[in-house]
């Protein structure tokens, strides 16, 4: 596979809706494709053990914890958008993140099909009503970019609305920005040869069939008219002011850590001071007394 993309350069933290970014992409540069990027990554990293993951990821999640009591703090609003291949690894990375945080501050969207109605809206309309309040931030599971992929792919939106969509977006993503809201977007990618194996663990693993939709198959089928899809959608919306950064992800732990290590060095946060917490004694019982009640109590089967 011949991609058209390069790898998104790393950032030092600052707000990447107030300050220019380095592209993660361009029409008219040449540079190596996101296989081959795949590939070279592969070759200068091997594997990561459980045990170093598990220690970098329990210090990344400590750093998102101070991340959701700065948002809360501060009345930040943030979008984070995560997009890409199918089986790439997007859910993994979003539950790591919230893993330790709290849902009412680091919220989760990922909507369904649009129902009937819905059909009828303006298209960005019902994601709209999903964006954060102040002191929120808003993890979009697929996001409005499923009209330049899935949707275009499978044949569900025309090819003039897809053109009208890619043209309008920048638009729109400016004005997002321009009300506040710092929007950060994320792009994952596999290669053909993992988005197989993981597809085949799926169709195997009866704990994970569930992940398995037809809308998948077809993916694995489709995988160029989706390549010209995404390469498309890059070049039509990596702006400088809301810029799309890839994540090669053929190794997952590496893509978890090097993804969230990257959105808090984009983030302007910092640490609140806290009153350290003490634990108080506990009353007294006065008098109580429990009561004589036969408890259905669940089974010791373990």
């Amino acid at each position: 596979m011949v991609d058209a993309l390069q790898r998104a350069r790393p950032a030092t933290r600052r707000n990447p809706n107030s300050e220019r970014h380095g592209r993660a992409h361009a029409a008219d540069e040449s540079g190596p494709g996101l296989a081959q990027v795949q590939r070279d990554g592969a070759a200068d990293h091997p594997p990561l053990k459980r045990k170093a993951y598990e220690k970098q990821m329990a210090k990344l999640q400590v750093e998102l914890v101070r991340l959701q009591q700065w948002i809360k703090h501060a009345g930040a609003k943030i979008i984070v958008v995560f997009e890409g291949r199918d089986a790439a690894g997007k859910g993994g990375v979003i539950k790591r993140m919230m893993e330790r945080t709290s849902p009412r501050v680091l919220r989760l969207v990922a909507l369904p099909a649009p129902n009937e109605r819905e059909r009828t809206q303006l298209y960005v309309q019902r994601y709209i009503e999903h964006f954060p309040a102040a002191g929120e931030m808003v993890i979009f599971d697929r996001s409005w970019y499923n009209r330049a992929g899935v949707e275009r792919v499978m044949g569900f939106c025309s090819e003039e609305q897809c053109e009208r969509f890619l043209a309008t977006c920048p638009q729109v993503e400016r004005g997002i920005i321009d009300s506040g809201i710092m929007l950060i977007k994320y792009w994952f990618e596999v290669s053909q040869e993992e988005q197989t194996r993981r597809f085949t663990e799926r169709i195997n693993d009866p704990r994970k069939t569930w992940k398995l939709s037809p809308m998948d198959l077809e993916s694995h089928r489709r995988w160029y008219d989706y390549s010209r899809a995404r390469d498309a959608m890059l070049a039509a919306t990596d702006t400088e002011f809301a810029p799309w950064y890839v994540v090669m992800a053929d190794d997952k732990r590496r893509a978890r850590l090097n993804c969230i290590a990257h959105l808090l060095s984009l983030i302007p946060y910092e640490k609140m001071p806290a009153e350290p917490a003490k634990l108080p004694k506990r009353q007294k019982p006065r008098g109580y007394a429990a009561p004589r009640h036969s408890y259905r109590i669940v089974p010791a089967r373990y």
